[in-house]
C-alpha cells in the first residue's frame, strides 16, 4: 500500500470504537486481532475456526478503496459483496446486522438459507453421494452434496476434495444462475478452470465423475 493511503487507514482503524466490543469467541470462532499491511490490503482482525476450516476476514483493499469481509472455507476464498463499505460506519451498521448470521451458516449447515433451485434440483438427496470414496490419491472429501456451500455468483461448492497440506484440491461447483455443474482445480491455490464435468444434469454428471474423477485427482496429484 502507499504509504500515505496505509497510515490514513491505520488511523481510522484505530479510532473505531467497534473494535473494542468484539467478542473473543463467537459461534467456536476465535478472534485474531491482526492489523497487518499484506500486499495491497489492510487486515484488521478475523475470526477463525481452525478445526472446521473456516475464517473470515474484515480488510481494506487499497484497489478499490474500501473495507471488505473475506469468507474461507477450506481453500475457497471469496469477497462478500454484501460486506463491501466505503468506509468503517457503513460497515460496522452491515456487520451488526448481517455478522452474526454469517458465521451460524459458514460453521454449521442450515437448509433453510439454501436456495429453492438448490432443493428442486435434488442436489442434497442425490444418490451418488454415498458412493463417493471419502478419499482419492490423499485428497480428503471436505464438503459433500448432503450439505452444499454458498459461494458467490450464484455458485454453490457440492463436491471439494482437498489436500489441506499442499493447498491443492478439486471442487465441483453447481450455479443456480446457468443451472450448470461444472469443476475447478487449484494446485498451491493457483486456479484451473476445467470443461470435462460441464453438465445440466446430475445424471450426466454422475457418468462423468465415475469415469473421471479418480483420473483427475491422480493427475492433480503427480503434479503438486
Amino acid at each position: 500500500m502507499k504509504k500515505e493511503q496505509l497510515e490514513k487507514v491505520q488511523a481510522e482503524v484505530s479510532a473505531w470504537t467497534y473494535l473494542n466490543k468484539l467478542s473473543p469467541v463467537e459461534k467456536n470462532f476465535k478472534l485474531k486481532m491482526l492489523m497487518q499491511e499484506i500486499g495491497d490490503t489492510f487486515q484488521i482482525y478475523s475470526y477463525e475456526n481452525e478445526e472446521l476450516k473456516r475464517k473470515v476476514m474484515i480488510y481494506y483493499h487499497e484497489e478499490t478503496k474500501e473495507y471488505k469481509l473475506m469468507v474461507t472455507i477450506g481453500l475457497t476464498e471469496f469477497c462478500a459483496i454484501e460486506y463491501i463499505s466505503a468506509n468503517l460506519e457503513q460497515l460496522e451498521k452491515i456487520l451488526n446486522e448481517r455478522f452474526d448470521t454469517l458465521l451460524g451458516d459458514i460453521s454449521s449447515f442450515n437448509e433453510e438459507h439454501i436456495s429453492i433451485i438448490i432443493k428442486e434440483k435434488k442436489i442434497m438427496q442425490w444418490d451418488y453421494i454415498e458412493q463417493l470414496p471419502q478419499e482419492i490419491c490423499g485428497f480428503k472429501l471436505f464438503i459433500n452434496p448432503k450439505e452444499p456451500v454458498k459461494v458467490i455468483n450464484g455458485s454453490y461448492i457440492i463436491i471439494d476434495y482437498c489436500d489441506f497440506a499442499a493447498e491443492s484440491n478439486f471442487i465441483i461447483y453447481y450455479n443456480v444462475f446457468r443451472d450448470e455443474f461444472f469443476g475447478e482445480a487449484k494446485i498451491h491455490r493457483i486456479p484451473e478452470i476445467t470443461y470435462e464435468y460441464d453438465s445440466s444434469e446430475l445424471k450426466d454428471l454422475k457418468i462423468k465423475l465415475e469415469n473421471k474423477l479418480e483420473n483427475t485427482l491422480k493427475q492433480l496429484r503427480e503434479r503438486i
